[in-house]
C-alpha cells in the first residue's frame, strides 16, 4: 500500500484535475498529499526572452503551486496538503520522488476526444514507463461525479455509492502487487471489484477464486465480480471503463535505460473513460 500520494502540477486543466483526484484520494486512504512542481532548465534563447526568464518560471513556481495547495486543504478537510519544488527533467524526477516516498504517483493527461482515452505526453508517457510505484493517469474533464453512481433521479452526485473498480487480470501469471492495488482501492471505496479476464482465443478461463482467495480472505467486505471475455483486452477493459471508478492494469517491470509499456496497458490508456492505475510488477 502506498504511504503518500504525490502530483505533478505545472499548471495545466489536467494538471489541477490531477490534483484534486490525489486529494480525494489521499482522504480515502488517510495519506499525505504532495504537490510537486519541476522547474525545467530553459535554453539560454528562450530565458533571454522577455516574460520568459528564470525570474518568470520561478514566480510560478514558488507562487502558484502554494495557492493551490491552500485552495486543496479549503476544499479537502482533512488532508495534509505539503509542497515541493524541484529542478531537472519531469520525466525523471517525479518516477525518482514517488520511488522515495513509496508513494502513488498522479499525473493528469489531455483527453484523446474530450470523452474518452488519454493523450500520452512526455512526461507521462516516461514516468508511467519507467515508475516502480503505481501511476494514474486523469483526464482533465474527470470530476468527483463521474466516479459515483447516479441517484435514484438519474441526476450524477458525489454523495452516492462509487462506481466498481476494474481490474485488468493476465490469468497467465499471478501478479501480487496488480491485485493487492486494486483490493486496496475497491475497499477503500466501499465498493465492488470487478475482474476481467480477457483471452485472444476460446481456451476455458483461469481459477480466478483460487487465485483471488488471499486477497477475498483480506478484504470480505470486497464483493467481487469475475467476468472471462475472448478477444482483444484491451477493448473489454476499455469497455468496462466506462462504467468504473477507477481501471487498475499491470506493467512489468523491463531492467533497461528504455522502458516502456506493454501493448495492453498502452492500448488501455488511449481507450479507457476512467482514471487509469498502472501498477509496476515483476
Amino acid at each position: 500500500m502506498p504511504r503518500a500520494v504525490i502530483v505533478g502540477l505545472d499548471g495545466s486543466p489536467e494538471s489541477q484535475a490531477a490534483a484534486e483526484w490525489a486529494a480525494r484520494e489521499a482522504k480515502l486512504r488517510d495519506l499525505p498529499l504532495t504537490l510537486v512542481s519541476v522547474l525545467e532548465p530553459v535554453p539560454e534563447p528562450i530565458a533571454q526572452a522577455p516574460l520568459m526568464g528564470p525570474e518568470t518560471s520561478h514566480h510560478w513556481i514558488d507562487r502558484i503551486p502554494r495557492e493551490y495547495a491552500e485552495g486543496l486543504r479549503l476544499r479537502h478537510p482533512g488532508v495534509k496538503v505539503g509542497v515541493r519544488r524541484l529542478s531537472g527533467r519531469p520525466g525523471d524526477l517525479l518516477p525518482r520522488r514517488a520511488r522515495d516516498d513509496e508513494a502513488l504517483l498522479v499525473l493528469g493527461s489531455r483527453g484523446l476526444s474530450g470523452i474518452t482515452g488519454f493523450l500520452l505526453g512526455s512526461v507521462a508517457l516516461a514516468s508511467v514507463a519507467h515508475a516502480g510505484q503505481p501511476v494514474v493517469l486523469v483526464r482533465a474533464s474527470e470530476q468527483a461525479v463521474d466516479e459515483h453512481l447516479m441517484d435514484p433521479a438519474g441526476i450524477p452526485s458525489a454523495a452516492t455509492p462509487y462506481r466498481p473498480v476494474v481490474l485488468g487480470l493476465n490469468t497467465a501469471k499471478q501478479h501480487d502487487a496488480v491485485i493487492a492495488y486494486a483490493f486496496e482501492s475497491a475497499a477503500c471505496r466501499s465498493a465492488s471489484l470487478r475482474v476481467v479476464q480477457a483471452h485472444p482465443d476460446r481456451r476455458p478461463p483461469a481459477d480466478l477464486a483460487g487465485m483471488l482467495r488471499p486477497w477475498a480472505r483480506a478484504f470480505p467486505q470486497v464483493a467481487i465480480v469475475d467476468e472471462a471475455r475472448s478477444g482483444g483486452a484491451a477493448e473489454h477493459l476499455a469497455a468496462a471503463s466506462q462504467d468504473a471508478s477507477l481501471l487498475v492494469v499491470g506493467r512489468r517491470i523491463r531492467r533497461t535505460p528504455i522502458g516502456r509499456l506493454g501493448p495492453v496497458a498502452h492500448s488501455v490508456l488511449r481507450l479507457a473513460a476512467s482514471p487509469v492505475a498502472v501498477v509496476p510488477h515483476h
